[in-house]
């Protein structure tokens, strides 16, 4: 499975006033919502998506990231993956599932975090989907490893301050200074 590691000083920030536990509902999605970084704007000559991705949220943790992805890509169009977790075997329970029929052609960005990723990609999987990209504002080690053994259609893009476990590889890329690296960090290490 690869994992896009992103590591910038900025992102680590945030992820810091995220991974607080003093930090309220309103300050994680403020922390969240700074993650995204404007640029200058010049005339340029400009390209479009030829297949936009479909941004699938699981609610209710994917929720709080919809609106930067939106904007950031505002062709995306927008599916929705409801789960809820059972408190005795803590395995997700489906009760939504808003998307279309057959997934094959399209690429699809996940929202979620812990098991509701997995169940999420094997329903996307299920509908065709074999373009797959699951985007974790904050990852454990042993999620990230779950997820790399569950060998289903998926790449991982998380921030390196989120504490992933497994070995970034080699990905084809058009952006030459964005390099994929080996991270790893064990649980002790995640505050």
């Amino acid at each position: 499975m690869y994992v896009q590691l992103i590591d910038h000083p900025l992102a680590a920030a945030r992820l810091t006033t995220m991974r607080d536990e003093n930090t309220d509902n309103a300050g994680f999605r403020t922390a969240l919502r700074e993650l995204t970084v404007q640029t200058p704007v010049a005339t340029t000559t400009g390209v479009q998506l030829a297949n936009p991705p479909l941004l699938v949220p699981v609610l209710r943790a994917g929720l709080g990231m919809v609106d930067r992805a939106h904007a950031l890509i505002p062709e995306v169009r927008v599916g929705f993956v409801g789960l809820a977790r059972d408190e005795a075997t803590h395995l997700p329970v489906p009760y939504l599932q808003s998307l279309p029929a057959d997934l094959s052609a399209t690429p699809v960005f996940v929202l979620a975090t812990g098991g509701s990723m997995i169940h999420a990609v094997r329903l996307l999987a299920a509908r065709g989907a074999s373009d797959v990209t699951a985007i974790c504002a904050l990852a454990a080690p042993e999620g990230v490893e779950r997820l790399a053994a569950a060998d289903l259609p998926v790449r991982l893009a998380t921030p390196t301050n989120s504490c992933t476990a497994t070995r970034a590889t080699p990905a084809t890329t058009s952006h030459r200074d964005v390099q994929p690296r080996d991270f790893s960090a064990t649980a002790s290490n995640c505050r």
